[in-house]
């Protein structure tokens, strides 16, 4: 089952073939656009869950086609942009679009931007915001952690990693799916980010010291936060 519906607005025929593939293979359905007059009619119709726009397009340029969008849709517009645009972070963010990468863009960058936009535009309802796993109790509503009857007082970054870890947990989270719990940050695999945030947590569980008993790490795999 398809996790959305999203609308690529790119008149560069490598870049969106590419970006479809890609999202495709994640589990997202997408249609492609390559016409900013066109590009408003598709949204129209369509209704798609989060529009990818390119600014620099033909028949009308992706800053009119925000504008427009914006009279009528709600949902994420993710900006992409060349070095040489000559506009701003808050010229885009007063134009209406949610966020927005500078090209060339790097997929895994893209996605996490995309999974953060969807998650903050459909938040979790009221009937599925809590997750219990072992000692762990999380509200997902109030974003607040338990352990073992206790408040844990976390970052937003430990927050996003612990909650993945949970709902997979007993499974194996590989680093790469740990770097996206993340929102988005600028990931390779030589980044340590995923390993402090997985310290961080490990000294508030008082569990910091090897060999550890509530998240494990799979030597060349990932972490595994441990369902007991």
């Amino acid at each position: 089952m398809s996790k959305a519906n999203i609308l690529i607005v790119e008149d560069d025929k490598e870049i969106s073939r590419l970006t479809a593939m890609y999202l495709e293979a994640e589990g997202y359905s997408s249609h492609i656009i390559n016409d900013g007059l066109q590009a408003v009619t598709a949204v129209r119709l369509e209704q798609p869950e989060l529009v990818i726009l390119d600014l620099m397009l033909p028949g009308l340029d992706g800053v009119s086609v925000c504008k427009q969008l914006r009279k009528f849709y709600q949902e994420p517009i993710l900006v992409l942009t060349a070095c040489s645009d000559d506009i701003s972070e808050v010229s885009l963010l007063k134009l209406g679009a949610d966020d927005y990468l500078t090209k060339p863009v790097r997929p895994h960058v893209m996605l996490a931007r995309i999974e953060a936009l969807l998650r903050r535009s459909h938040p979790v309802t009221p009937s599925q915001n809590q997750l219990q796993v072992g000692l762990f109790n999380i509200d997902t509503n109030k974003q607040v952690v338990s352990y073992d009857n206790l408040t844990l007082v976390l970052t937003t970054a430990e927050y996003d990693m612990l909650l993945l870890l949970a709902s997979h947990a007993g499974t194996i989270v590989s680093r790469e799916d740990c770097c996206r719990a993340l929102r988005g940050i600028d990931y390779d695999f030589n980044d340590r980010s995923v390993d402090m945030r997985i310290s961080g947590l490990r000294k508030k569980l008082n569990d910091d010291t090897p060999p550890y008993k509530t998240i494990l790490t799979i030597r060349n795999k990932g972490y595994m936060l441990i369902n007991g």
